[in-house]
C-alpha cells in the first residue's frame, strides 16, 4: 500500500466523521431554530459539512489514483 493510498484512507475517515458531526449538528434543537428563523445552517454546521465533503473527495482520489486496473 503506498504512501497516498493510506493518507486517502486517512481522509475517507476523517470527511466521514466530519460528515457525521455536521449532520448530528444539524439536528440539534438550537440549530433547528436558527434554520427556521434565518433559513441557514449556522456557520459551525456548514462548515462540518463542506470540510467534510471535500475531505471525502480528497480521500477518493488519493486512494484511488493511479491504480492498476
Amino acid at each position: 500500500m503506498t504512501t497516498k493510498a493510506i493518507i486517502g484512507f486517512a481522509l475517507l475517515g476523517m470527511g466521514l466523521l466530519l460528515m457525521v458531526l455536521g449532520f448530528n449538528a444539524s439536528r440539534a434543537p438550537v440549530e433547528q431554530v436558527t434554520e427556521a428563523l434565518t433559513g441557514n445552517y449556522t456557520d459551525r454546521t456548514m462548515w462540518y459539512l463542506l470540510g467534510g465533503a471535500i475531505a471525502i473527495m480528497a480521500g477518493l482520489v488519493l486512494t484511488f489514483m493511479n491504480r492498476r486496473v
